[in-house]
Formats: structure tokens, C-alpha cells, sequence
């Protein structure tokens, strides 16, 4: 199993799901690729769309070809664009979705001001820059979470304004590529994510039509598990994703 995890990820956060699944028998790997922990503080590799590339690095190292590839969070669209292009991917999970990282960000904003940052952004040229971030200034000075969103994005993009990180963020999106997979998938999400719009679950399903098996789990606030990632009842979630692999290689 590889296991990575997405847009604020360090491998310290992820250990106990590593250690849960290494007790349940499997070989793990766990890695930082671009924009994430060591990756991005010690070598400056900012983050990329084309995961296909860390994962193929990952599996060509230790000479993998039978992966159970495990993303969490922003590697929820991760996962799907390396499982798109990497055939030694056999299974794949999604924990949570992410279909479409832009989508995730404008959710963000006040009504009002989204679709004024979609127009500007979806237009690019300098002078919606300059309009665009001062949207986002004005915007963030209002909001510790969009704050932090817009000094981390440009932090693991290597971006010089929060417009030019968002233009990137466009291309983070599973449209184009899901038809691609033909693994075994699992996708999850948190019935009152924060983050994610709960129909990004039911589009990736949908866009998933050439896999060889398709697994949905919902979790619930009667679960405990509502939230990102399931965060309040990690286990639960860690028990479905366990569950599914045994169910799949029996």
C-alpha cells in the first residue's frame, strides 16, 4: 500500500493510519511528494497536478507492481490522476474525494464575491490579477481560514499571488481523466465535509465508467465520521477502507 496525503500533509499526520494498516498485515509506504512536507521545506519541489510522476517514482524505487494506492484529502484528486496513468495501480481509494480542487477553493468565499474571483480567474490576464488579489486581500482579512488558505496554496505552488495559485488549482480536477481508471476504486467522503461539496462525491462516481469495481461509503453524523476525512472517527473509516481490501482480493 502507498499512502500520501494532500494540500497541508507532513507524513507525521498520517502515521497512525499507516500503523493501523501495517497491523492489519500490509506493507506500507508512505511518502512526501511534491509540495508536501520534506519535499517542498527542505528541496523546494512545489506541489504538481501530474501525480502520475511522485507515484511512478515511488513504484520504480521499490520495484511495485501490485498497489493499493491510498490518498487522503486533496490526494483524494491525487489518487485518481495517478491511478489514471499508472497501471500498476490495482486498487485505488479516494479518502476523501476530490474532483475538483478549484471548486473547493471558490466554495470558500462569500456568494457574492465568488463568482466575481471565477469570472477573473477563468479570464486570465494581468489586469484580473491585479483586480483578483484585491479581492482576495480584502477577503481574507475577514477570515483566518481564507488567510490560510491563500498563504498555504501559494506556499506549496511556489506561486507569487493568490491569483496565480488559483489559475493553477484549475487544472486539479478529474473530469478529464476519470474515464481513464479501470481498478478497483473506493471513494469516501464526510456527509458535512467543510471543505468538499457533497455533490463532488456523486459526479466522481458517476465519471468513473471504466473501472473494474466501484465502492461508496457515506459517513454520517450519527457515525461521528461527518467531517473531513472523517476526522471525530478516523477508525471508522479505517475499518470500511480495510474491510473493502479484504473484501476485493478474497
Amino acid at each position: 500500500m502507498v499512502l500520501f496525503g494532500g494540500f497541508d500533509s507532513y507524513a507525521e499526520e498520517l502515521f497512525k493510519v499507516a500503523l493501523t494498516m501495517n497491523e492489519a498485515g500490509y506493507d506500507i509506504i508512505l511518502f512526501e511528494g511534491p509540495g508536501q512536507g520534506s519535499a517542498l521545506e527542505d528541496y523546494h519541489i512545489p506541489m504538481t497536478h501530474e501525480w502520475e510522476k511522485p507515484v511512478k517514482t515511488i513504484l520504480d524505487y521499490f520495484q511495485l507492481d501490485d498497489v493499493t494506492l491510498f490518498g487522503m484529502s486533496l490526494g483524494g484528486y491525487l489518487v485518481i490522476r495517478a491511478a489514471a496513468f499508472e497501471t500498476r495501480v490495482k486498487r485505488v481509494i479516494a479518502h476523501n474525494i476530490c474532483a475538483d480542487f478549484y471548486e473547493v477553493l471558490l466554495k470558500q468565499f462569500p456568494e457574492d464575491i465568488k463568482k466575481s474571483i471565477d469570472n477573473l480567474v477563468s479570464n486570465n490576464n494581468e489586469e484580473n490579477a491585479i483586480v483578483a488579489n484585491g479581492l482576495f486581500k480584502d477577503t481574507a482579512a475577514n477570515s483566518l481560514l481564507l488567510k490560510w488558505m491563500l498563504t498555504q496554496g501559494m506556499h506549496i505552488t511556489g506561486s507569487k499571488d493568490p491569483y496565480e495559485f488559483f489559475t493553477k488549482m484549475k487544472l486539479y480536477n478529474t473530469s478529464g481523466i476519470s474515464s481513464k481508471l479501470n481498478q478497483d476504486v473506493l471513494l469516501t467522503a464526510g456527509q458535512e465535509d467543510h471543505y468538499i461539496p457533497l455533490n463532488q462525491f456523486f459526479e466522481q462516481s458517476k465519471s468513473l465508467v471504466n473501472i473494474r469495481t466501484l465502492t461508496t461509503r457515506l459517513f454520517t453524523h450519527k457515525e461521528m465520521a461527518q467531517n473531513h476525512c472523517q476526522l471525530g472517527n478516523l477508525g471508522i473509516s479505517l475499518e470500511v477502507i480495510l474491510n473493502w481490501i479484504e473484501q476485493i482480493t478474497e
